[in-house]
């Protein structure tokens, strides 16, 4: 794949919105979990402007993924973390980009291996088309439309994020 101009987002505005639209949820007490790597990325700024107290959860779904058999291990497998019980407790998934919703399925299957929730509700920083299961982000910080041979990418880490377009060949 070869790197292509990202289209002007701005990443922190879209961060705040998010923050926003997230205040509601406080009232629940929730639980934010990350998914690795760009998801947490993101769910470590929602953790720190909203204030939640609870520890941050991560989840790393390389061993979830249905095209596990296809594409093999990824090779930066970080492990997954989530410090406290989860039964009953209202969850806030976080990740960088929804498109297919694939990622998001394989997230509720091992969040459902450590328990089952009251709620889980999804906030990803960009949503684009090219959904392929029934999955909605209840929180959105920015929409994108683009080419089904485009991917999204979230680079740069935690303090210096940066959308990447890739174009497949």
């Amino acid at each position: 794949m070869t790197p292509a101009a990202a289209p002007a987002i701005d990443i922190d505005a879209a961060i705040r919105r998010m923050t926003e639209e997230l205040q509601p949820w406080l009232a629940r007490n929730p639980v934010m979990i990350g998914i690795h790597t760009g998801g947490v990325w993101i769910a470590q700024q929602l953790h720190a402007r909203l204030g939640i107290t609870e520890p941050l959860g991560t989840l790393d779904i390389s061993f979830y993924r249905d095209d596990f058999s296809q594409v093999g291990v990824n090779p930066q497998v970080k492990a997954s973390n989530l410090p406290l019980n989860i039964d009953d407790r209202h969850i806030v998934l976080v990740d960088d980009v929804l498109q297919t919703g694939r990622t998001i399925r394989a997230a509720l299957n091992e969040i459902f291996d450590y328990g089952r929730p009251a709620s889980v509700s999804l906030a990803v920083l960009i949503e684009r088309d090219g959904r392929e299961l029934p999955i909605e982000a209840q929180v959105v910080g920015e929409h994108l439309r683009l080419a089904k041979n485009k991917h999204v990418k979230l680079v740069g880490g935690p303090d210096k994020l940066e959308l990447k377009i890739q174009e497949a060949r």
